[in-house]
């Protein structure tokens, strides 16, 4: 059963839907993130959506619930707001909904994270198809495509950007396709792209696998300004981020659907807590615990201009965006953090 075919009269009166999101610092990408909230209650009207951040916004997910139960929600289909499914999705989130449930005996049920599907690889292929549409003076062919992805400490995570990248290669015919991170993994965006124009093209797509603004587009946005200063004889083109794209809102709706019908099957073949990963075997059977306690619904003033809501982080300069970390996520250490692609290069360039 499709989102277009679900009747949501169904649905019992009892049941609500929990989106679970991470929050930001960028009132931007909040408001990125409620209007996707609106577009979703709009097509499922009367039934409770509710939302909350891991971090940083209110309300927190606890005080979602809270809200969902006022309204006397019985059932709860929660979804994490994320691409793929890493540390957020498969620990932190669960263990906030885990232990809600068990204080209060409210049944929450957890679905899948938007993941890879023909609806989320459509609204790529449209973000990249508009970047071309008003560039046409040269064929894909001659253009080589760079997916920026979030970057994680879970290979799973990373590998699932890989393959956005391949599919969008094929679907269009570009000549190159290479992937690319805006942290914690490698290659980052600026060595990344340093190597890439290694390939000779002089035409670069550049398209931010992201679903809303904040810190991390405004970084890759950045480093591509920075480098193609450098390299006038290249034209750089950046696509729009995915944010609330039609496809994007189905493919919630999907994931919802599939909790309901009871067809809600996740990945664990790859997954670094239930699997001996090459590299990562020693995360297996890692204790299912949220690490973001300490900064729920807290965002702090800003260290440079003091006030809560700003824009100074999108002017900074790398080696000040330092001052904006107020907290520290108490994961396993990534086992690359040292690769002359990766991290390194951010420190290596705070020290100068």
């Amino acid at each position: 059963m499709t989102a277009s075919t679900l009747n949501y009269k169904d649905i019992p009166s009892n049941t609500g839907i929990l989106i679970c999101g991470h929050g930001s610092r960028n009132p931007i990408a909040i408001k990125e993130f409620e209007l996707l909230i609106e577009k979703l209650k709009h097509n499922m009207p009367g039934i409770p959506v509710s939302y909350g951040f891991l971090e940083f916004n209110r309300p927190i997910i606890r005080e979602a619930l809270d809200n969902l139960r006022s309204q006397g929600v019985e059932r709860v289909v929660a979804l994490p707001a994320m691409l793929f499914a890493a540390a957020h999705a498969k620990n932190d989130i669960p263990s906030l909904l885990n232990s809600y449930s068990a204080k209060t005996g409210l049944l929450i049920e957890y679905g899948r994270e938007l993941g890879i599907n023909t609806l989320m690889i459509g609204a790529a292929g449209e973000r990249v198809r508009e970047t071309i549409k008003k560039n046409l003076d040269f064929p894909c062919s001659e253009t080589l495509l760079v997916v920026v992805g979030r970057g994680s400490s879970d290979p799973d995570a990373n590998s699932n950007v890989s393959k956005i990248t391949r599919m969008l290669v094929e679907g269009f015919g570009f000549g190159w396709g290479e992937t690319v991170f805006s942290g914690v993994t490698f290659p980052l965006v600026e060595p990344g792209l340093r190597y890439c124009l290694k390939l000779g093209f002089k035409r670069i797509i550049v398209f931010p696998y992201f679903l809303f603004n904040g810190l991390l587009i405004n970084r890759v946005r950045k480093y591509i300004d920075k480098i193609e200063k450098e390299n006038d004889e290249v034209e750089f083109l950046t696509a729009n981020y995915l944010s609330d794209h039609p496809l994007v809102v189905k493919t919630f709706l999907e994931r919802i659907n599939e909790v309901l019908n009871g067809d809600n099957a996740m990945n664990c073949s790859l997954c670094k807590y239930r699997s001996a990963l090459l590299g990562f075997e020693s995360e297996v059977g890692h204790i299912q615990a949220s690490h973001h306690h300490h900064v729920e619904g807290c965002l702090d003033k800003c260290k440079i201009c003091g006030e809560i809501s700003c824009d100074c982080f999108s002017t900074l300069e790398q080696k000040d965006i330092r001052l904006l970390d107020t907290h520290e996520h108490h994961h396993f250490t990534y086992p690359h953090s040292g690769h002359p692609l990766g991290p390194i290069t951010l420190k290596n360039e705070n020290e100068s």
